[in-house]
Protein backbone atom coordinates (compact mmCIF):
# COMPACT_ATOMS: atom_id res chain seq x y z
CA UNK A 1 0.00 0.00 0.00
CA UNK A 2 2.85 2.49 1.03
CA UNK A 3 3.77 2.84 -2.71
CA UNK A 4 0.47 3.21 -3.76
CA UNK A 5 0.18 6.73 -1.33
CA UNK A 6 2.83 7.92 -1.47
CA UNK A 7 4.28 7.43 1.95
CA UNK A 8 7.03 5.26 3.80
CA UNK A 9 5.94 1.67 5.19
CA UNK A 10 6.82 3.42 8.61
CA UNK A 11 4.22 5.69 8.15
CA UNK A 12 1.40 2.97 6.64
CA UNK A 13 2.47 1.09 9.94
CA UNK A 14 1.88 3.78 12.12
CA UNK A 15 -1.37 4.88 11.09
CA UNK A 16 -2.47 1.54 10.80
CA UNK A 17 -1.71 0.87 14.44
CA UNK A 18 -3.39 3.86 15.18
CA UNK A 19 0.33 5.71 16.37
CA UNK A 20 -0.60 8.59 14.19
CA UNK A 21 -3.38 10.49 12.61
CA UNK A 22 -3.66 10.25 9.12
CA UNK A 23 -2.73 13.38 7.15
CA UNK A 24 -5.54 14.79 4.94
CA UNK A 25 -3.10 13.65 1.85
CA UNK A 26 -3.31 10.20 2.84
CA UNK A 27 -6.79 9.91 3.30
CA UNK A 28 -7.60 11.27 -0.06
CA UNK A 29 -4.73 9.00 -1.47
CA UNK A 30 -6.20 5.81 0.47
CA UNK A 31 -9.64 6.26 -0.85
CA UNK A 32 -9.07 6.40 -4.41
CA UNK A 33 -6.52 3.84 -3.88
CA UNK A 34 -8.91 1.50 -2.26
CA UNK A 35 -12.08 2.99 -3.85
CA UNK A 36 -13.59 2.95 -0.47
CA UNK A 37 -16.75 4.88 -1.48
CA UNK A 38 -16.00 8.26 0.61
CA UNK A 39 -16.08 5.68 4.20
CA UNK A 40 -12.38 7.13 5.02
CA UNK A 41 -13.25 10.59 4.30
CA UNK A 42 -16.52 10.69 6.77
CA UNK A 43 -14.51 8.39 9.49
CA UNK A 44 -11.31 10.77 9.06
CA UNK A 45 -13.02 13.30 10.55
CA UNK A 46 -14.01 12.06 13.79
CA UNK A 47 -10.47 11.26 14.51
CA UNK A 48 -8.97 13.28 16.96
CA UNK A 49 -6.18 13.47 19.63
CA UNK A 50 -7.67 13.43 23.09
CA UNK A 51 -5.09 14.52 25.36
CA UNK A 52 -4.91 13.24 28.86
CA UNK A 53 -6.31 10.27 28.08
CA UNK A 54 -4.15 6.72 27.70
CA UNK A 55 -4.25 5.88 24.48
CA UNK A 56 -5.23 2.45 25.49
CA UNK A 57 -8.26 3.92 26.73
CA UNK A 58 -9.21 6.06 23.96
CA UNK A 59 -11.33 3.45 21.84
CA UNK A 60 -12.94 2.41 25.56
CA UNK A 61 -13.62 6.22 25.84
CA UNK A 62 -15.33 6.40 22.31
CA UNK A 63 -17.25 3.88 23.68
CA UNK A 64 -18.60 5.28 26.59
CA UNK A 65 -19.79 8.13 24.34
CA UNK A 66 -22.56 6.70 22.77
CA UNK A 67 -23.28 3.62 25.16
CA UNK A 68 -26.79 2.87 26.40
CA UNK A 69 -26.30 1.23 29.03
CA UNK A 70 -22.69 1.20 30.71
CA UNK A 71 -21.93 -1.13 33.64
CA UNK A 72 -18.47 -1.03 36.00
CA UNK A 73 -16.77 -3.45 38.93
CA UNK A 74 -14.02 -1.83 40.32
CA UNK A 75 -12.04 -2.90 42.96
CA UNK A 76 -8.93 -0.85 42.68
CA UNK A 77 -9.98 3.11 43.08
CA UNK A 78 -13.13 5.12 42.31
CA UNK A 79 -14.26 5.06 38.54
CA UNK A 80 -13.40 7.60 37.01
CA UNK A 81 -16.86 8.58 35.98
CA UNK A 82 -17.51 9.01 39.97
CA UNK A 83 -14.78 10.89 40.58
CA UNK A 84 -14.66 14.29 42.41
CA UNK A 85 -12.14 16.88 41.25
CA UNK A 86 -9.93 16.40 44.26
CA UNK A 87 -10.29 13.02 44.64
CA UNK A 88 -8.72 12.53 40.80
CA UNK A 89 -6.30 15.26 41.53
CA UNK A 90 -4.74 13.12 44.21
CA UNK A 91 -4.42 10.20 42.34
CA UNK A 92 -2.52 12.08 39.58
CA UNK A 93 0.02 13.44 42.44
CA UNK A 94 0.83 10.49 43.84
CA UNK A 95 1.39 8.56 40.46
CA UNK A 96 4.54 7.20 39.31
CA UNK A 97 6.60 7.77 37.23
CA UNK A 98 5.70 11.48 38.73
CA UNK A 99 3.64 13.79 36.26
CA UNK A 100 4.13 17.43 35.40
CA UNK A 101 1.64 20.23 36.07
CA UNK A 102 0.75 20.18 32.46
CA UNK A 103 0.04 16.45 32.14
CA UNK A 104 -1.57 16.84 35.87
CA UNK A 105 -4.08 19.60 34.25
CA UNK A 106 -4.74 17.66 30.96
CA UNK A 107 -5.62 14.39 32.62
CA UNK A 108 -7.59 16.38 35.29
CA UNK A 109 -9.52 17.84 32.59
CA UNK A 110 -10.07 14.76 30.33
CA UNK A 111 -11.81 12.58 33.43
CA UNK A 112 -13.65 15.77 34.36
CA UNK A 113 -15.00 15.89 31.21
CA UNK A 114 -15.98 11.95 30.64
CA UNK A 115 -18.07 12.88 33.51
CA UNK A 116 -20.56 15.38 31.64
CA UNK A 117 -21.95 11.61 30.11
CA UNK A 118 -23.81 11.45 33.59
CA UNK A 119 -25.41 14.86 33.16
CA UNK A 120 -26.07 14.77 29.05
CA UNK A 121 -27.33 11.23 28.93
CA UNK A 122 -30.08 10.77 30.65
CA UNK A 123 -31.83 7.50 28.42
CA UNK A 124 -28.28 5.81 29.36
CA UNK A 125 -28.43 3.34 32.07
CA UNK A 126 -25.50 3.21 34.41
CA UNK A 127 -24.64 0.87 36.67
CA UNK A 128 -21.74 1.07 39.21
CA UNK A 129 -20.89 -2.42 41.66
CA UNK A 130 -17.83 -0.71 43.78
CA UNK A 131 -15.94 -2.64 47.04
CA UNK A 132 -16.54 -1.30 50.06
CA UNK A 133 -12.69 -0.76 50.78
CA UNK A 134 -12.46 1.89 48.07
CA UNK A 135 -13.90 4.00 50.87
CA UNK A 136 -12.10 3.21 53.72
CA UNK A 137 -9.27 3.83 52.22
CA UNK A 138 -9.85 7.52 52.31
CA UNK A 139 -7.37 8.14 49.20
CA UNK A 140 -6.65 12.22 49.53
CA UNK A 141 -7.70 12.34 53.30
CA UNK A 142 -11.00 12.63 55.17
CA UNK A 143 -12.32 15.72 53.58
CA UNK A 144 -11.80 14.37 50.34
CA UNK A 145 -13.91 10.93 50.89
CA UNK A 146 -16.25 12.81 52.58
CA UNK A 147 -16.75 15.25 49.47
CA UNK A 148 -16.39 12.15 47.48
CA UNK A 149 -19.65 10.41 49.15
CA UNK A 150 -21.44 13.63 49.07
CA UNK A 151 -20.73 13.62 45.35
CA UNK A 152 -21.86 10.15 44.76
CA UNK A 153 -25.20 10.00 46.67
CA UNK A 154 -26.14 13.02 44.91
CA UNK A 155 -25.11 11.00 41.64
CA UNK A 156 -27.90 8.56 42.59
CA UNK A 157 -30.63 10.86 42.63
CA UNK A 158 -30.99 10.44 38.85
CA UNK A 159 -32.68 7.89 37.74
CA UNK A 160 -30.65 6.13 35.31
CA UNK A 161 -27.59 5.78 38.17
CA UNK A 162 -27.09 2.87 40.30
CA UNK A 163 -24.56 2.65 42.62
CA UNK A 164 -24.09 -0.93 44.76
CA UNK A 165 -21.72 -1.35 47.35
CA UNK A 166 -19.97 -4.76 47.99
CA UNK A 167 -19.58 -5.45 51.65
CA UNK A 168 -16.06 -5.47 52.48
CA UNK A 169 -16.59 -9.38 54.47
CA UNK A 170 -18.54 -11.46 51.54
CA UNK A 171 -17.43 -15.59 51.53
CA UNK A 172 -18.68 -15.52 48.13
CA UNK A 173 -18.03 -13.20 45.13
CA UNK A 174 -17.87 -13.83 41.23
CA UNK A 175 -15.95 -10.72 40.20
CA UNK A 176 -12.51 -11.70 42.21
CA UNK A 177 -10.38 -11.84 38.88
CA UNK A 178 -10.26 -8.19 37.94
CA UNK A 179 -12.11 -4.95 37.13
CA UNK A 180 -14.12 -4.83 34.73
CA UNK A 181 -16.63 -2.82 32.43
CA UNK A 182 -19.48 -3.70 29.83
CA UNK A 183 -20.93 -0.99 27.39
CA UNK A 184 -23.81 -1.86 25.11
CA UNK A 185 -23.93 0.45 22.13
CA UNK A 186 -27.36 1.81 20.28
CA UNK A 187 -27.50 -0.87 18.01
CA UNK A 188 -28.16 -3.26 20.99
CA UNK A 189 -24.22 -4.86 20.47
CA UNK A 190 -21.82 -5.22 23.85
CA UNK A 191 -18.44 -5.00 24.38
CA UNK A 192 -16.19 -5.12 27.54
CA UNK A 193 -13.30 -3.92 28.89
CA UNK A 194 -10.73 -4.61 31.47
CA UNK A 195 -7.91 -3.14 32.54
CA UNK A 196 -4.42 -3.29 34.21
CA UNK A 197 -1.61 -1.45 35.28
CA UNK A 198 -0.45 0.07 32.30
CA UNK A 199 -2.34 -1.53 29.61
CA UNK A 200 -6.58 -1.53 28.48
CA UNK A 201 -7.94 -5.08 27.07
CA UNK A 202 -11.23 -4.24 24.64
CA UNK A 203 -13.19 -7.77 24.25
CA UNK A 204 -16.26 -8.22 21.56
CA UNK A 205 -16.13 -11.68 21.38
CA UNK A 206 -19.74 -13.14 22.24
CA UNK A 207 -18.38 -15.74 24.17
CA UNK A 208 -16.27 -13.57 26.64
CA UNK A 209 -18.68 -11.11 26.95
CA UNK A 210 -21.42 -13.78 27.57
CA UNK A 211 -18.99 -14.46 30.73
CA UNK A 212 -18.48 -10.81 31.52
CA UNK A 213 -22.55 -10.83 31.70
CA UNK A 214 -22.55 -13.56 34.40
CA UNK A 215 -20.47 -12.60 36.37
CA UNK A 216 -21.60 -9.24 36.90
CA UNK A 217 -25.37 -10.76 37.10
CA UNK A 218 -24.31 -12.49 40.04
CA UNK A 219 -22.28 -9.71 41.40
CA UNK A 220 -25.63 -7.59 41.43
CA UNK A 221 -27.21 -10.30 43.31
CA UNK A 222 -24.02 -10.13 45.48
CA UNK A 223 -23.86 -6.38 46.36
CA UNK A 224 -26.17 -4.76 48.68
CA UNK A 225 -28.93 -3.20 46.94
CA UNK A 226 -29.22 0.30 45.71
CA UNK A 227 -31.24 1.34 48.75
CA UNK A 228 -29.13 -0.52 51.22
CA UNK A 229 -26.10 0.95 49.39
CA UNK A 230 -27.01 4.30 49.82
CA UNK A 231 -27.70 3.25 53.52
CA UNK A 232 -23.75 2.14 53.71
CA UNK A 233 -22.63 5.51 52.41
CA UNK A 234 -24.29 7.95 54.28
CA UNK A 235 -23.39 5.69 57.63
CA UNK A 236 -20.02 5.95 56.42
CA UNK A 237 -20.44 9.68 55.87
CA UNK A 238 -21.73 10.25 59.26
CA UNK A 239 -18.67 8.44 60.72
CA UNK A 240 -15.89 10.85 59.01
Amino acid sequence: MAPLVGFSVQMVASIEQGRRLPPPDFVKRAEEMLDAFGVLRAMARHLARKPGLASWFRQWADLEEEAVSLYTYECRLIPGLLQTEAYTRSLFVNQLPPLDDEQIVNQLAARMDRQRLLRQRPNTAYSFILEEHLFLRHVGGTDVTRELIDHILELTSARNVEVQIMAQVRERHAGLDVPMQLAETPSNKWFGYCEGQRSGLLISDPKEISVLHMRYARMRSQALSPEDSLGLLQRMQGAL
